[in-house]
């Protein structure tokens, strides 16, 4: 399985963004996926998940501002970050998670500044 990000960038405090995960390869119906994020300096950290029934976990830290979706038919994943913070700053890493593996993808960077 391979996972590929897009949609990081630079954006000011306050601002939207829009990221998107395309996984591609032998992905099996039943699987989690997800974004975790790593600031410098900082343990990476859970940002939210989504399963393939489509339940939802997010951060404490995240709650009312990022969410996930998935579409199954076309094995990618989004996260809609609002109301973006300075320390919402980091490298945003994709994650699938099946009953065998757990893949990464090579991470995306988000700088929220003014």
């Amino acid at each position: 399985v391979q996972l590929v990000e897009s949609g990081g960038g630079l954006v000011q405090p306050g601002g939207s963004l829009r990221l998107s995960c395309a996984a591609s390869g032998s992905i099996l119906s039943i699987n989690v996926m997800g974004w975790y994020r790593q600031a410098p300096g900082k343990q990476r950290e859970l940002v939210a998940v989504i399963s393939s029934d489509g339940s939802t976990n997010y951060a404490d830290s995240v709650k009312g501002r990022f969410t996930v979706s998935r579409d199954n038919a076309k094995n990618t994943e989004y996260l809609q970050m609002n109301s973006l913070k300075p320390e919402d700053t980091a490298v945003y890493y994709c994650t699938l998670r099946d009953r065998y593996m757990d893949y990464w993808g090579q991470g995306t960077q988000v700088t929220v500044s003014s």
